[in-house]
């Protein structure tokens, strides 16, 4: 299917506060770039970009009130970090509002977030884009995260899961299942390299 990126640009940035397009649009471009490298398809790595935080102009309530709605599942975890439900929402928006039909990347972006175990080339791409798009505010470990996404798809995936852990861990958030179960699978990758 082809998808026109200047319609969906329009039509995230008509539902996306300033700030939260821009990312977006810099999530589009990483993932273009990192796409190009890893001879992934550009196009589905753009969309994805484009809308993978389409739902995030809901306040939490909001989203457990849409996700109960579409009879979207809700962990117990993602009912206590309900932000984390913004990337079930919005691949169901990008399904059933914007056309998209493709299911890599509708899984793309329901994982954006989270991560999981053995993800495809452009889950991967778009969960590091998120992270390390260029109008994201430097923190420790970015600018390896942005050199090794370059060199290594894997390494720069676990280093990015493993600087997430540490930050939940030390502010005492809840971390998810699939948080975990991606970044055991993925240091087992790393350390089997």
């Amino acid at each position: 299917m082809e998808y026109d990126l200047l319609e969906l640009q329009d039509a995230i940035r008509k539902v996306l506060m300033p700030k939260r397009y821009l990312h977006s649009l810099g999530v589009q471009y990483t993932c273009a770039a990192l796409s190009m490298r890893y001879e992934c398809d550009i196009m589905k790595a753009q969309v994805a970009g484009i809308l993978h935080d389409v739902a995030k102009c809901y306040d939490n309530s909001e989203q457990i009130r849409r996700c109960e709605k579409y009879n979207i599942p809700i962990s117990d975890v993602e009912r206590e970090q309900s932000y984390l439900l913004h990337a079930k929402l919005g691949a169901y928006y990008a399904k059933s509002k914007y056309g998209v039909e493709d299911e890599e990347i509708l899984q793309a972006i329901a994982f954006h977030t989270t991560g999981k175990p053995e993800m495809t080339t452009l889950e991967k791409i778009v969960f590091l884009s998120d992270y390390m798009e260029p109008s994201r505010r430097m923190i420790p470990g970015l600018t390896q995260i942005r050199k090794l996404a370059f060199e290594d798809l894997d390494l720069a995936v676990y280093t990015t899961l493993h600087n997430t852990l540490n930050y939940l861990k030390s502010n005492g958030q809840i971390i998810d299942n699939t948080t975990n179960e991606a970044y055991e699978y993925y240091r087992g990758i790393v350390g089997n390299k």
